[in-house]
């Protein structure tokens, strides 16, 4: 076991010199949201795909219309389509779709947490990116299926769960 959490941190830190140019990093801290792909990921202007650490809607995209997904779209398109958005890197640069993962806040909001909260998205853990927040957004999801807020109250089964 701690050979696998060792494999794991090395395989992080590799992925955190993922060899972007544009500082330390794995790229820009800010930039323009030019368009919401779906619940969890957009594109920056520059043609930069970001996925959203720990937090996975269900899907809108590619024929699949998972209960849900068209309202976590439509809330994600609400918070930062055509905004400025802060990015915060991940424990690791990509993932194995070669997105960047990265925290993303808009005004001062982080929007995993907000999906999270509000019922739009369950908690996604794929170490290491995220293992230092996990428990946070993890007491969100627990609050959020309490109230059956979201997709917890709207959906059976949860498509994300």
């Amino acid at each position: 076991m701690r050979a696998l959490r060792l494999a794991f941190v090395l395989m992080g830190l590799l992925g955190a010199s993922c060899g972007h140019d544009a500082g330390p990093g794995c790229g820009p801290h800010t930039g323009r949201v030019v368009e919401v792909i779906d619940g969890d990921t957009v594109m920056l202007e520059g043609g930069e795909r970001i996925r959203y650490v720990l937090a996975d809607t269900p899907e809108s995209t590619a024929g699949r219309h998972d209960c849900f997904g068209r309202e976590a779209l439509a809330f994600n398109r609400s918070l930062v389509e055509g905004r400025q958005v802060t990015l915060v890197d991940a424990e690791a640069c990509e993932d194995r779709f070669g997105r960047r993962l990265a925290y993303v806040t808009v005004d001062g909001h982080d929007v995993s947490a907000l999906l999270v909260e509000r019922g739009f998205a369950c908690v996604l853990h794929v170490p290491p990116a995220g293992s230092s927040r996990r428990a946070e957004l993890e007491a969100l999801e627990f609050q959020a299926r309490r109230a059956r807020r979201g997709l917890w109250g709207a959906c059976s089964p949860v498509p994300c769960s």
